[in-house]
């Protein structure tokens, strides 16, 4: 049996696999399948201080090999997540390691809920932090596609908190590595990547778009060479730990994120179409090792050849 077990700087988890915010609700929704402390970590839906509505329906729609979404951030708000026996209790109950996505409106945002997640520090393993939101301050500018404000967001993320940080990176820029490295500079203990690919779809006999909210975010195995070559990217350009994700659906995808760089895979669209998908994919990671006589997972992180 092959070591598992994965470095992510100050923190260590079990296996190298987790779950995609809002893929995977708060864990409690897939308990019920298997047991989810089995997993390297739970990552939840997104928290910011309170509580959110999320889009108008329709939020998803199904697309040739993915699925768009425009769910909007949908959320019990930081302090029912910390306190109601449904969320982060829950979670520490069962023994789940739990890494919160977080996000805000403004900078000062995003600091308070740093702030309230550090009152819960020894039961939160990590932060993620979500930079794709719009600054409502700065005329709705995406805090993920602004060099200064990305910087600004972890700066004032890693003011609030000691728990370890991880900033999850978009797709929709110019040079990815730029703003991997913005995040590493002002105190990012990971990295993880990819967020949603913007995307639309229209019924051709309405003429109308399939998301109330017009545009959303592509996922699914559709995503999956533009996040692997994004993956590669900023493995070479940073030295901090990878969470690599996008259209990973099985053993073969995660094992294929690994070897580009990511210490660590995240499953999303997966858990939509078999809510046992991420454990599947934990079992192949290990049936894969075994099959080549590799004595620890971390022994294939980044060995791809050129």
């Amino acid at each position: 049996m092959a070591d598992l077990t994965v470095n992510l700087g100050r923190l260590t988890v079990k296996n190298p696999v987790t779950t995609a915010s809002g893929t995977f609700g708060y864990g409690k929704e897939y308990h019920d399948y298997y047991d989810i402390s089995k997993l390297g970590s739970v990552t939840v839906k997104g928290i910011r201080m309170e509580v959110s509505d999320g889009n108008k329906m329709p939020r998803i729609a199904e697309v040739r090999s993915g699925m768009l979404n425009a769910i909007g951030l949908q959320g019990p708000g930081a302090e029912h997540f910390l306190h109601d026996e449904n969320y982060l209790p829950f979670l520490k109950k069962v023994g789940a390691t739990v890494f919160v996505n977080i996000w805000g409106k403004t900078l000062e945002e995003y600091g308070e809920v740093a702030a309230m997640m550090e009152t819960a520090k020894d039961d939160i393993a990590a932060l993620e932090i979500n930079i794709s939101c719009p600054n409502v301050k700065e005329g709705g500018a995406a805090f993920g596609t602004d060099l200064k404000l990305a910087a600004a967001v972890v700066r004032e993320v890693r003011k609030n908190t000691t728990i370890p940080l991880i900033t999850k990176l978009s797709p929709n820029v110019t040079k990815i590595t730029d703003f991997a490295k913005a995040a590493v500079d002002e105190g990012s203990d990971m990295l993880s990547l990819i967020n949603t690919l913007g995307g639309m779809a229209i019924d051709i006999e309405t003429h109308r778009p399939k998301l109330a909210n017009v545009c959303g975010g592509l996922s699914g195995p559709a995503v999956k060479p533009v996040a692997i070559k994004m993956v590669y990217e900023v493995a070479k350009a940073v030295s901090v730990p990878i969470i690599g994700m996008g259209g990973i659906m099985n053993a073969e995808d995660a094992i294929e994120f690994m070897i580009a760089g990511a210490s660590m895979v995240a499953i999303g669209t997966a858990n939509f179409v078999d809510p046992y998908a991420a454990i599947k994919i934990l079992d192949g990671i290990n049936e894969y090792l075994d099959k080549h006589n590799i004595a620890k997972v971390s022994d294939i992180v980044g060995t791809v050849r050129l």
